[in-house]
């Protein structure tokens, strides 16, 4: 029921998949997922829901949590670079039950953060529009049952547009990704420079304010709405496990992952304190309350119009990057599905490219569903769930990682420090954000964690393939051996 993965199958399974992938690349990838949606308009609605000026905090200590986990992953991807990250590891390290429930809860995490990133795009970019007069049909305009909504067509044409780069391959595709990226930097950066110009002081005060309720039952101020906004803020780190997804297309996956990883998520966090201390700086926190792009708006009420026009019309764009990074890495974790016939093969199967077409076809058929039918703030709820259990996995398996690195297991050529503490802190920490997580959030979890435990049980566990054939595995063996 739980055999445990041959280290060889993920070898030969995918040495078919081009070696294209530099540190470069993956730090535009890791920047381009997690510098998304979330940057222009989590740091408002925290602050003014939950924590006050003390916003800051919240991204520090979701970036602490995410940044122990992120050693986990770094160490994992640089001895086991294998497509589907997570799922591939544990598939290995805990079997192939464990593997297929920590991939099965990373998948709605891809499918779903596609279909978020599309529909914050489609917000921002008619709100961009907007003062020119330029305006959808309500019924085009909005996911169903919001505003007389039917489908938002902007969120399924973006789905859309990201899928055809994609099917260009991953050199095309990572440029057009790095230019994006570097635009989107841009934006933050005169975001900071030009709102600092307007930061009073006293809007920092008190940095901490009291604890009091708020009308939904959530806890505004003190150190319990920081700790309701570490669990909100949480989904802006996630982005960094889409580079462990693409393991298999890294040059040199020993050296290149961990740089990738651990540097995207460092740079991230820069410039997430930045944008939060000058937002909360600029005007009272209060005002950005229900405000979905708190970032415009404050260059547009400190005078800056032409500035806000041009930095939300960049943020659009860029937000195309976490786009290129959840599709790409959802489509290899289907791949890896089937690749190891947990799914119906010919889902997992390459092209004559090597990219796996029908993977990325059925991540943009989802991410179209999602992202034109279902609200913003309902895709929300639903995305940090699937990611905080992966991250308690891998953490937990850092330990048979060890015990078998220089056995039967590559020696990684990075090395977390701090062993064995570390990942029972990364451990501790993400599920402390999963329990602060909302009661939906958790009960929609446990649906898909249902739904996945029957197609493992009615399909997987009968079909699933985890072993070479006993000639090639012994070759493989004798070849690493000499």
């Amino acid at each position: 029921m739980n055999e445990k993965v041959d280290y060889h199958f993920y070898v030969s399974k995918d040495q078919s998949l081009k070696k294209t992938l530099t540190v470069r690349d993956l730090l535009a990838l890791g920047l381009g997922t997690i510098l998304s949606t979330s940057i222009f308009t989590l740091p408002g609605i925290v602050a003014a829901k939950y924590t006050g000026p003390a916003v800051v905090i919240s991204f520090i200590i979701a970036a602490i949590v995410a940044g122990l986990v992120a050693m986990n992953y770094a160490e994992m991807a640089s001895a086991l670079p294998f497509a589907g990250s997570a799922y591939s590891w544990v598939s290995v390290l805990f079997g192939k039950f464990w593997g297929w429930i920590v991939g099965w809860a990373l998948l709605a995490e891809y499918l779903i953060a596609v279909a978020f990133v599309a529909s914050g795009l489609s917000s921002n970019l008619q709100g961009l529009f907007a003062p020119l007069g330029w305006r959808l049909p309500n019924m085009f305009a909005f996911a169903l049952g919001v505003n007389g909504g039917v489908i938002d067509l902007l969120a399924v044409l973006v789905v859309a547009l990201v899928a055809g780069i994609l099917f260009l391959g991953d050199t095309k595709s990572s440029q057009v990704a790095k230019v994006l990226i570097i635009l989107k930097l841009l934006a933050i950066i005169t975001f900071i420079v030009v709102g600092a110009t307007a930061i009073k002081t006293q809007n920092y005060v008190p940095f901490i304010p009291k604890a009091r309720p708020n009308p939904d039952g959530s806890i505004f101020g003190g150190w319990q709405g920081i700790y309701a906004g570490v669990s909100t803020i949480f989904l802006s780190y996630i982005g960094f496990d889409s580079i462990a997804a693409n393991s298999a297309e890294a040059k040199n996956p020993q050296k290149t992952m961990p740089r990738g990883i651990i540097g995207s998520l460092l740079l991230a966090t820069g410039f997430f304190v930045g944008v939060s201390l000058v937002l909360v700086g600029m005007f009272k926190y209060t005002n950005y309350a229900n405000n979905a792009e708190p970032v415009g708006w404050a260059l547009r009420n400190s005078g800056h119009l032409w500035v806000a026009t041009v930095v939300q019309a960049v943020a659009v764009v860029g937000m195309l990057v976490a786009l290129i990074g959840m599709m790409m890495a959802g489509s290899r974790l289907i791949y890896s599905f089937g690749r190891d016939q947990m799914i119906p093969t010919k889902i997992g199967k390459l092209n004559r490219h090597n990219l796996p077409s029908n993977a990325l076809w059925i991540v943009t058929i989802f991410g179209i569903l999602l992202g034109g039918i279902f609200p913003f703030t309902f895709l929300a709820q639903l995305i940090s769930a699937g990611t905080l259990i992966s991250f308690m996995a891998v953490s937990l398996a850092m330990y048979p990682l060890r015990n078998r690195e220089g056995r039967n297991l590559p020696i990684a050529s990075y090395k977390e420090p701090f062993f064995p503490v570390l990942p029972i802190l990364g451990f501790l920490g993400s599920l402390a954000i999963f329990l602060a997580l909302s009661f939906d959030a958790k009960i929609y979890s446990l649906v898909w964690f249902i739904v996945g435990v029957i197609i493992y049980f009615s399909y997987g566990i009968r079909h699933a393939d985890s072993k070479l054939p006993p000639a090639e595995t012994t070759g493989k063996q004798r070849n690493e051996n000499s």
